[in-house]
């Protein structure tokens, strides 16, 4: 798999790999990310019908599941109690863009497209005002059937930090493409050192 970051915006590579260095590991992400990658066998998008609950025993409270609604925007259709707590509300319903600031949102749908189009695994780390980063997004393809595509995710984030109601923002988005042979995007929309190419970040 080739890891994307998109438009980039640290002066140097140091500071980008200083910074990821002091990320926050935050419970959940880690933890389905695995079992999506277990289910995916020799390569496949995993079904639905493939998800078993007790592979995600101890994070189900941060998971949810969306399914897609228009371009880079999902409808949220399970949500874990966690995310519920997180929303203010009972999140099923409605777009996971609830959980984001208006300025965010933009950015939410970039990073969602190629996972609902089955092409790619994002994860973006979340902020929340003035109070640095908060938590972690983790948004990951899933079929439901032969032609219709949902997204699995998960949001770690830290106990005290993410209140009720409280707009998230998108600090940084990095996306692994699922086939690395696919068609990259044009020159002028990327830049890459070695194999990372950012997609975008905020200091």
């Amino acid at each position: 798999m080739v890891l994307r970051l998109v438009d980039f915006r640290f002066p140097d590579l140091g500071r980008l790999l200083a910074r990821q260095s002091r990320c926050p590991v935050f419970e959940g992400p880690s933890q389905v990310r695995a079992y999506w990658e277990a289910l995916r066998g020799a390569g496949s998008i995993p079904d639905r019908a493939q998800l078993d609950p007790r592979g995600l025993s101890g994070v189900l409270d941060r998971v949810f599941l969306a399914e897609s609604i228009g371009w880079g925007m999902v409808q949220v259709r399970i949500a874990g109690s966690a995310i519920a707590e997180a929303a203010g509300t009972d999140l099923r319903g409605l777009p996971l863009s609830f959980l984001f600031s208006a300025n965010a949102r933009p950015q939410l749908a970039e990073a969602l497209e190629p996972v609902i189009t089955g092409q790619a695994v994002a994860e973006l780390d979340l902020g929340g005002g003035s109070a640095g980063q908060i938590g972690q997004l983790l948004l990951l393809p899933l079929s439901d059937g032969p032609d219709r595509r949902l997204v699995l995710g998960c949001l770690g984030h830290a106990e005290a930090a993410l209140r009720p109601g409280r707009k998230l923002d998108v600090l940084c988005r990095r996306e692994e493409q699922i086939y690395p042979n696919m068609p990259a995007a044009p020159p002028n929309q990327k830049r890459q050192v070695g194999h990372l190419t950012l997609i975008h970040a905020r200091d």
